[in-house]
């Protein structure tokens, strides 16, 4: 393991290098202890330091995926909210998929890279999911990405949502503390659900809800994340009866199809989640950054029509 990869998480590691292998293979990999370091099992969290053996089990990859990986990502630049020698946080649009993967050839980050090509490193920081638009941060620097990456698994970052949910949220409500169980459906997607605290696999999660807007039918909250678990923002929401709108997964989704096609007004198309606010610590000046990404175009004109398109349930 040379320098360059020192403090990666494995599995980024293998998807960087293990090109148009599914993501679900290599997680199933992991799980199956075929991945070994330094001769011991491995899960997929585990840091790499330099030196570090790593032995994987033959794999391979299919004509297609071959296929799909012989022609390189589109470059593409994205909006930029910040840069400097040390990270870069851009605006990233709903639709686009961070990183390439589970039937997605290319993402952000490959695009990035790709209009980029002098740039000694571009990794991805955090993740957003696929349907979710706003702040993401893409580190220039090794030290830069453990120095952020340390920030997000410490909680020592302030991640606010913007969410449009079904229904009149409870003024009552303001904290979430439900743990969240991972699981794969038979195909092989990723889900999660509530679960107990007496879960053995349920992971502590814990959301901060406020009332941004009242609306007929529905409510525009501002979500605080304190815990930065897989669909956290969406599950939470949706559990305590007031799904996110637009969202595929977890939503109403007779409610959805409404709003494809309302009354009056622009329809939403998309899943009503944006990343809004992030603060974090600059990795080398240690100063406190306050970024904001406006609703895209739209989320706000939904939003302004919003009256006439989300009636009452």
């Amino acid at each position: 393991m040379d320098e360059e990869s020192a403090g990666q998480r494995l599995d980024n590691f293998l998807m960087r290098h293990l090109k148009g292998v599914p993501k679900t293979h290599v997680y199933r990999i992991i799980r199956s202890g075929e991945v070994r370091i330094n001769k011991g099992r491995a899960t997929a969290q585990t840091r790499l330091a330099t030196g570090d053996e790593v032995r994987l089990p033959p794999v391979r990859v299919s004509e297609k995926i071959a296929e799909k990986t012989a022609h390189p990502a589109p470059g593409r630049e994205f909006p930029v909210l910040l840069e400097d020698d040390s990270l870069l946080a851009i605006d990233k649009p709903a639709s686009v998929a961070v990183h390439g993967g589970s039937g997605v050839s290319f993402g952000v980050i490959e695009q990035l890279r790709q209009a980029r090509p002098t740039a000694k490193l571009l990794e991805l920081v955090h993740r957003l999911d696929r349907d979710t638009s706003g702040i993401l941060l893409v580190a220039k620097k090794r030290s830069a990405l453990k120095h952020l990456q340390d920030q997000f698994r410490e909680r020592e970052t302030g991640k606010t949502y913007l969410a449009l949910v079904q229904g009149d949220w409870p003024d009552r409500l303001k904290v979430i503390d439900q743990p969240l169980h991972k699981f794969l459906l038979p195909d092989g997607e990723r889900r999660v659900r509530v679960t107990t605290a007496e879960d053995p696999e349920g992971l502590r999660s814990i959301t901060l809800v406020k009332v941004a807007q009242r609306l007929p039918g529905a409510t525009l909250l501002e979500v605080t994340i304190k815990t930065g678990r897989t669909h956290q923002i969406r599950v939470h929401l949706a559990a305590q009866g007031h799904p996110i709108a637009g969202d595929d997964k977890y939503g109403d989704f007779e409610w959805n199809r409404r709003l494809l096609k309302p009354a009056a007004g622009p329809a939403l198309k998309r899943m009503f989640l944006h990343a809004w606010r992030l603060q974090f610590s600059h990795p080398v000046t240690a100063e406190r950054v306050a970024l904001q990404a406006d609703l895209p175009p739209e989320l706000k004109a939904f939003l302004d029509h919003a009256p006439q398109q989300t009636p009452p349930v």
